[in-house]
Parts: structure tokens; C-alpha cells; sequence
């Protein structure tokens, strides 16, 4: 399964929990937080000021590897 952008942090940790240390080294260490099952990538990385096209392509990349 691909990961996409308007998926919420909640679900990409659904298909795959190694993707929790992605989001850490990102500074994203709200994946417990309520707003992980509502709000999506593009928005937490909005929030965080990720580049949202990089943090997708790692995700993909332990998706893939697993």
C-alpha cells in the first residue's frame, strides 16, 4: 500500500509502525496525540514545517522495505 499525503499519521502507523521513527527524526513526536487520527500528513507537516513530498518518499521507502 502507498502512502500518500491526505492519509492521517494514525493510518500510515496502521500499514506500517516502522514508520514511527520517520516522523520522530522529523520532529514529529506527536504519533500517541489525538490529532494523529485526525490530522493528515500534509497538515502535520504544515504544522511542523516538513517538507511534505520528503517525509512521504521516506515513508514509502519503509513501506516498501518491509
Amino acid at each position: 500500500m502507498k502512502i500518500t499525503k491526505d492519509m492521517t499519521i494514525a493510518q500510515v502507523l496502521e500499514i506500517s509502525r516502522q514508520t514511527a521513527p520517520v516522523f520522530m527524526e522529523m520532529g514529529m513526536h506527536c504519533l500517541g496525540c489525538p490529532m494523529s487520527s485526525g490530522e493528515s500528513v500534509e497538515m502535520a507537516c504544515a504544522t511542523h514545517g516538513v517538507d511534505v513530498d520528503e517525509i512521504i518518499k521516506k515513508l514509502n521507502a519503509v513501506v516498501e522495505e518491509a
